[in-house]
């Protein structure tokens, strides 16, 4: 595998599966594959989860790691041409991402949508010119329009909590001080639309995503007819998609909350949320913390999802 942008990247589903839980019962018996290896994993933005597991990955595999982070230990990096660069940004990316790619055999990239052009967040600008520039094998961790290692370890996820062959697995828009971007929730659909699940996507009007991503899933404008039956309850907030409101809150109404009365609804469903979450706003203390909440064991997968991703590429070298 040279590039892992999306799910389409991975091949057959069932095939990754079934390598996720092989590197599950035994995270340390690929780590032929990294020695003498370097990843290096670059963020734009902010991180927890990912910057953590991915590295425990990469290190499960005996890779070595550098991490840079952008925005506090580099010169700030300039993306467009055409730009007279007497600014604050010393540095242009197109030399940059070359010299990042001397000094490493793999590299991550983390860069969220800006919300200041539709256009360019959609064309990816930043990670394509990693792929195009760096002369490496490149990941996303996680990009303007998609967060596949998040929607990997989601499938991981629900395949070993699952009581029924095909489930129903409900996505939730949810209320949010801030504008997010539409990354997770896109993926999610488009991971979910690749399997024989039940998949269905309630939000409020105005909050409708691309339909790129939304494929075949069922979209419902009321939540709790969206909630009956439900196995998997995965709760998300976005932003607008459409236009004139890209990048907007249009909405912060707290009856989207998913809360104990709404999961009475389900079929005894689980809930998922990728993390970090606004509790009270998103979910409510009591869902979160209840038996049906895998967000704990949701996030651990995370390792799992990074370390198959980087096995593949490492066996491409």
């Amino acid at each position: 595998m040279k590039h892992f942008t999306n799910v389409h990247d991975l091949g057959d589903l069932k095939i990754a599966l079934k390598e996720a839980f092989e590197v599950k019962k035994d995270r340390f018996a690929f780590r032929h594959l990294g020695h003498n290896r370097t990843l290096m994993m670059i963020f734009f933005n902010s991180s927890l989860r990912t910057r953590l597991s991915t590295q425990k990955a990469a290190m499960n595999l005996g890779m070595n790691v550098i991490v840079l982070d952008i925005n506090q230990g580099a010169w700030k990096l300039e993306t467009e041409r055409g730009v007279i660069m007497d600014g604050d940004k010393p540095e242009h990316l197109l030399e940059a991402v070359p010299v990042m790619g001397c000094y490493c055999d793999i590299i991550g990239v983390r860069a969220f949508a800006q919300f200041e052009n539709k256009q360019d967040d959609y064309e990816e600008k930043i990670l394509n010119q990693f792929i195009q520039y760096s002369g490496r094998p490149v990941f996303s961790m996680e990009a303007a329009t998609r967060h596949p290692l998040q929607s990997f370890a989601d499938l991981i996820t629900i395949e070993e909590y699952k009581k029924t062959e095909r489930p129903k697995v409900v996505m939730t828009w949810a209320p949010h001080p801030r504008a997010l971007p539409q990354a997770v929730p896109n993926s999610f659909a488009e991971w979910m639309n690749k399997t024989d699940y039940e998949f269905v996507i309630t939000h409020p009007k105005g909050y409708e995503l691309d339909p790129a991503f939304t494929g075949k899933a069922r979209i419902e404008y009321d939540q709790r007819k969206a909630f009956e039956g439900a196995d998997f309850i995965y709760a998300k907030n976005w932003s607008a998609y459409e236009e004139p409101n890209y990048g907007k809150v249009i909405s912060t109404d707290r009856s989207w909350t998913v809360d104990t009365e709404k999961m009475k609804l389900t079929n005894q469903a689980y809930f998922l949320h990728c993390l970090p979450v606004r509790r009270n706003m998103i979910v409510t203390d009591d869902v979160i913390e209840s038996s049906c909440s895998l967000v704990i064991p949701e996030a651990a997968n995370r390792e799992i999802s990074a370390q198959v991703v980087l096995k593949r590429m490492l066996e491409s070298l």
